[in-house]
């Protein structure tokens, strides 16, 4: 299991003391500072945690921003037992971890979270919305700032399987099994070549949300929160 830790900036020197009992267990942890992009870089993580053993109001914003941008993986605080006070439902946590918890409670609630469907999953199909796009899969309807998309079948779904999956890289392989079937016989070209096809749809400022991570495949890039926007532009799309 991939795990990224979200610690103070910047990040310490010894950050394996932030969950100690993490390393006895058999998942790779990735540590960054407190910072949603680090959601855009490295491999996409099967859960992320925050370290709110200090700067709770910090950690807090952290948590709330992570969900606003349409986190779609478990998301838990790492907080110590006098921090318990502070949790609350608006964190938009899924759980917590104290950082003394053993390595046996660590691996269980992972595996609980990681687990248990979302609330989106369970609802059913919802509209995704990035930044100025939307997509809805129960009318087949994709827009950019309100106007419609002309998109093909294919189009739309394979905007809307990476739109479902933010951060994500996929292979060519896993798009054409996702998004064209099992039973399509055609070669990856077919993947390299509605992936121009969108990007020329989706117009030169909006483009790079289709990014290509080289020699491996495909992710979508969600635009950055409102508040990170005007400090940080969006990363620029790298050819294949």
């Amino acid at each position: 299991m991939e795990i990224l830790i979200l610690t103070s900036n910047p990040v310490p020197e010894s950050p394996e003391s932030i969950l100690p009992s993490l390393e006895l267990l058999p998942h790779r942890a990735r540590y960054a500072g407190r910072d949603v992009r680090a959601l855009l870089s490295g491999p996409s993580p099967d859960a992320v945690m925050v370290d709110a053993r200090s700067d709770l109001a910090d950690a807090r914003a952290t948590c709330r921003v992570l969900q606003a941008t349409g986190l779609t993986v478990p998301l838990l605080a790492i907080v110590t037992e006098a921090g318990l006070a502070a949790l609350q439902a608006d964190w938009g946590v899924d759980d917590f971890l104290l950082a003394s918890a053993g390595p046996a409670e660590v691996e269980a609630r992972l595996r609980l979270t990681t687990g248990k469907p979302n609330a989106a999953t369970a609802a059913g199909p919802a509209v995704i919305r990035a930044g100025d796009l939307t997509v809805d899969p129960d009318t087949y309807a994709a827009k950019l700032k309100g106007a419609p998309l002309d998109l093909t079948y294919k189009e739309f779904e394979l905007l809307r399987f990476l739109a479902q999956h933010p951060g994500r890289v996929f292979t060519r392989e896993q798009l054409l099994r996702e998004v064209w079937g099992y039973d399509y016989f055609g070669g990856t070209r077919t993947v390299d070549v509605h992936v121009r096809r969108l990007r020329a749809k989706l117009g030169s400022e909006y483009e790079s949300m289709i990014g290509t991570v080289r020699q491996v495949g495909y992710k979508f890039v969600a635009p950055p929160p409102e508040n990170l926007r005007e400090s940080e532009p969006l990363p620029e799309r790298v050819d294949a």
